[in-house]
Parts: C-alpha cells; sequence; structure tokens
C-alpha cells in the first residue's frame, strides 16, 4: 500500500499507553488549536471524520483531534517543507505541555520521508529522505527505530539512490514513536489508530 500522510501526533507518556479504547475527543479544544494555527484565516468547522480520511487533507482542509494527553493534526500545508511547514509543526509540538511529538509527510507519487521529532516542544531530530536524492537532511541523534535503515550508508553504501524505502521508514518512526503500533494496525484491545476521530474545518 502507498501511503500520502502530512501528520502531526503527540502525546504526553508513551504513545502505546495513551492511544488505547476509550479515548474521548474534545471539539473545543480541536477548534481552539485549529484557530490559533490559522487566526487571520476564517475557518469553518464542517464535521467529523476520522484519521484514516484525514490523513492527506485536501489544500483547503485542516483535520484536528484532540484528546486527554493527545493530539492529531493533519495539514497538507506540512508536504511543502516551508517555513510555513515549520510553523506548523512547531506549534503542534508545543500544543501541549510535556508532550513528545513526531511529525510525518510522506507521498504515494514522490517517494521521501520527512519526519521531525520534539520532546518538551523542542526539536531533537529532523531527517528528510527521498528515493531519488537520498539523504537530504539528517539533524539530530537518530532514534533507535532507524538503526536499521541506516546500516548500509554507516558502511559505506552510497545513499543515491537510497538503500531503503522511504515509506518503510517513515511508518517505522509512526509505529515506534507516534502511536506504539502500527497505524493500520488494530491491535488485541480492539483499538486501531486509523479510527481515531478528527474535527475537519475547511479554509475561507
Amino acid at each position: 500500500m502507498a501511503w500520502s500522510v502530512a501528520l502531526a501526533c503527540a502525546s504526553v507518556g508513551g504513545p502505546g499507553e495513551v492511544f488505547r479504547p476509550g479515548l474521548e475527543p474534545d471539539p473545543a479544544a480541536a477548534t481552539a488549536l485549529a484557530r490559533g494555527l490559522y487566526p487571520a484565516a476564517t475557518l469553518t468547522e464542517t464535521g467529523d471524520t476520522v484519521l484514516d480520511f484525514a490523513l492527506w487533507p485536501y489544500e483547503d482542509e485542516l483535520f484536528v483531534g484532540a484528546f486527554d494527553r493527545a493530539l492529531l493534526l493533519c495539514d497538507r500545508r506540512l508536504f511543502h517543507l516551508d517555513d510555513d511547514a515549520r510553523r506548523i509543526a512547531d506549534t503542534a509540538a508545543g500544543a501541549l505541555p510535556g508532550a513528545s511529538c513526531g511529525v510525518l509527510v510522506l507521498h504515494s507519487v514522490l517517494p521521501g520521508c520527512w519526519f521531525r521529532w520534539y520532546e518538551s516542544g523542542e526539536l531533537r531530530r529532523e531527517v528528510f529522505v527521498t528515493a531519488d536524492d537520498g539523504v537530504v537532511v539528517d539533524l539530530g541523534a537518530r532514534l533507535p527505530v532507524e538503526r536499521p535503515f541506516w546500516r548500509a550508508i554507516d558502511e559505506g553504501t552510497a545513499d543515491v539512490p537510497l538503500p531503503f524505502d522511504p515509506e518503510e521508514f517513515g511508518l517505522a518512526l509512526a509505529e515506534a514513536h507516534m502511536f506504539g503500533r502500527g497505524i493500520a494496525h488494530r491491535g488485541a484491545d480492539g483499538f486501531l489508530p486509523l479510527e481515531l476521530p478528527l474535527r475537519r474545518f475547511r479554509h475561507g
């Protein structure tokens, strides 16, 4: 399966503990975060959906899920990898005091992965790799789940073309650091990340 993802996911505590059955959304907190991101824009709330349908929004859409000790944000503008994308990522990372936050961008047609990792609002890791251009950004200490992917490069293999699949790389990061399980994995407890509820907003 090819994934297109523009997602920020923050949690206070281990994601495997936080993301569990029974999470209740907080629509008011979701609206406050959305309006904090785009204070000058006219945002219209257009209902509810689930993460499965929110991972790759249209350009004029924003999806936010706020919960006890967790939040999700899906915004296509993260894909631009520019100052505005970094502003959105930084805002999501700082919205919950003491939270860890992963920001993941994947594209099914342009094979690459952009990932940022924050702890208590501070950026600790940024990596951007593409199948054709290799390693574009590699900043901060690598996270343990990354090590198998980097092994060939660290042993001297050229990074162009990239010797690992950027989508697999991104999904491994999401599993280890964002949800505590595969994004499309329903655990024995019945919880499936793709079923998390989010509020949908449209830019005016």
